[in-house]
């Protein structure tokens, strides 16, 4: 009997990153895989000496499209199991990589490396692209200038019940918002892009109606790559086909879509919506800062306060009091962190992703 396989049959459960909470298991079958793949890449479509760099686990859903993207094009897969900022360099220019995949804290880590290398030679290179969490606008600038003109980037947005990429924000939109000298389109390079075709996208408030540009609410999407299962426990997506993702944002006039963090992030001061990212994004701006993470902890007075925990660079000092008045001369005085910690490092997971729930609990057992 020839093989046969139904596409609503399971392909493959992955875990999700835990860092708000407990980790689910997302079920994705092979009808949303293979959509994905289908509206995305062309089969057969890479050159001979095409050659893909995966340094994302296999367990991640980044790690799982890499891969089947890059069989599926035609693309030579090489692989770093464990990263490391200059092992990647390495690998990239002794293997002839052509397309890379990382998270913004591995391509913070690359420039830096790059950086203190004075410019290493990656001509092979031609395109990175990038996703898995919100990208500082300093860090994407700095890295734009530290790889070779020839490098395309691409900024993609997508989850694990999605069965990856929903948005992207292409190596053309780089260029044009890095060139240009108005705000609304230089913005855009914080942006994770517009949406795929296929794929339909909405932000809706708390009551679940969409709003309008420039209004901030939980970004919704359709399409039939999208799964919203979890194993034991149904699917997320409602009756109108739309799956929440519990990410907050909103989009432009043009739909390029910005992130705001988990909507669980989201910190609620004296009835104010505050973005972490939009503070953690001024902080990291101070010279002295090498990284940072914002939360909400409980207060008896506002329901919640601003807390940060701060990473500071080797050799540079600075004091809770400074970093304070930064974010006042930038933002406004209620967004200044109230309470400030100073940590040696971050806790992330696997896939660079920020524990946030874990720097939560730090810093409210701190201020308890």
């Amino acid at each position: 009997t020839p093989w046969s396989m139904d596409p609503d049959d399971i392909a493959v459960l992955l875990f999700t990153s835990g860092t708000t909470g407990p980790p689910k298991a997302a079920v994705l079958r092979h009808k949303h895989i293979v959509s994905y793949i289908l509206g995305t890449v062309e089969f057969g479509s890479a050159p001979e000496e095409a050659a893909a760099l995966s340094c994302v686990p296999p367990y991640h859903i980044a790690g799982v499209s890499a891969i089947a993207s890059s069989l599926y094009s035609g693309r030579r897969i090489v692989q770093l199991s464990n990263f490391d900022a200059d092992a990647w360099i390495d690998l990239v220019r002794d293997e002839g990589v052509t397309n890379a995949f990382v998270v913004p804290t591995m391509l913070a880590r690359i420039v830096e490396a790059l950086e203190k290398r004075g410019g290493v030679g990656l001509p092979s290179l031609r395109a990175i692209s990038y996703g898995g969490g919100k990208m500082p606008l300093s860090v994407i600038e700095r890295a734009m200038r530290s790889f070779p003109p020839h490098t395309d980037f691409t900024n993609a947005y997508g989850l694990t019940e999605t069965s990856s990429t929903l948005t992207v924000l292409g190596p053309e939109d780089h260029r044009t918002a890095a060139a240009s000298e108005v705000t609304e389109v230089r913005q855009r390079l914080a942006s994770v892009g517009r949406a795929l075709p296929g794929i339909e996208l909405e932000i809706r408030d708390a009551d679940g109606k969409p709003v309008g540009p420039r209004e901030r609410g939980e970004i919704c999407v359709r399409g039939e790559q999208v799964s919203g299962e979890y194993l034991g426990k149904g699917t997320r997506v409602g009756s109108d086909g739309f799956f929440p993702t519990r990410d907050a944002g909103w989009i432009d006039e043009e739909n390029y879509l910005f992130l705001e963090g988990r909507a669980d992030d989201i910190i609620v001061r004296g009835g104010e919506n505050m973005s972490p990212g939009e503070i953690e994004d001024v902080l990291l701006e101070h010279p002295s800062v090498a990284d940072c993470a914002v939360v909400g902890v409980p207060d008896e007075q506002w329901g919640e306060a601003v807390a940060a925990a701060i990473v500071v660079k080797p050799g540079e000092s600075v004091g809770a009091d400074e970093l304070r008045e930064f974010v006042k001369q930038r933002l406004r005085s209620s967004r200044a962190p109230q309470h400030i910690a100073f940590r040696a490092e971050l806790p992330y997971n696997e896939t660079g992703k920020l524990l946030r729930r874990v720097v939560r609990e730090d810093l409210t057992e701190g201020n308890s």
